[in-house]
């Protein structure tokens, strides 16, 4: 027997959708979707490449975080970011002190101090651009960092005390990214440790 594939649009029978009705579709929902004004996106699976890299980092951080007051959350962690409707799955966010659930649902957070995106050759122009624009509404958000998965290559954006978004490029295997708000350097050659770049 064939399984149905249930999109919040046939479902719903609208193209816009509220965000309480995206809500009541997304729980029960097998796939995951960012929701932005009233649009509802399925989000792409990841690639061998991209998972050995969120393995990597993400075991590095939960063991250098650890007993810290700041805590990395995979990509089950979906965000809201209430000033302009998006809700997404970061691949990694970090949060510092407690978790701040959104007023919209309880199972949304709004608060990550890091975010981590690790790009696909499919979403790394929308990283970059649109979603960084997006995120830069995010108040408590002090680093946005960009992983390739084709080049050992990482793009670290990092807010300064004048509240403007820097750039640093960090490249080659035997280079650090250095995550300065919660104080963790993370040798590339761990986060890109068997990809074989």
């Amino acid at each position: 027997m064939e399984t149905e594939v249930r999109e919040p649009v046939a479902v719903y029978n609208k193209t816009k959708l509220t965000i309480e009705e995206y809500l009541q579709f997304e729980k029960p929902s097998l796939e995951k979707h960012e929701y932005f004004k009233g649009e509802v996106f399925a989000m792409a699976g990841a690639s061998p490449m991209h998972n050995v890299i969120f393995s990597n980092v993400f075991g590095e951080l939960f063991l250098r975080l650890k007993g810290k007051p700041c805590k990395p959350y995979g990509s089950d962690f979906r965000v809201h970011i209430t000033e302009n409707t998006l809700f997404t799955y970061p691949d990694i966010s970090i949060v510092c002190g407690d978790i701040i659930s959104s007023k919209a649902d309880e199972d949304s957070f709004v608060n990550p101090a890091v975010i981590i995106e690790i790009l696909s050759p499919s979403t790394k122009d929308y990283d970059r651009g649109g979603k960084f624009l997006l995120y830069r509404d995010v108040p408590t958000l002090k680093e946005y960092i960009l992983i390739d998965t084709e080049s050992i290559f990482i793009e670290a954006h990092r807010i300064n005390k004048s509240g403007h978004w820097e750039l640093e490029d960090i490249k080659g295997i035997d280079t650090t990214l250095n995550i300065e708000s919660v104080q963790v350097s993370l040798p590339l050659k761990e986060i890109y440790a068997g990809t074989k770049l």
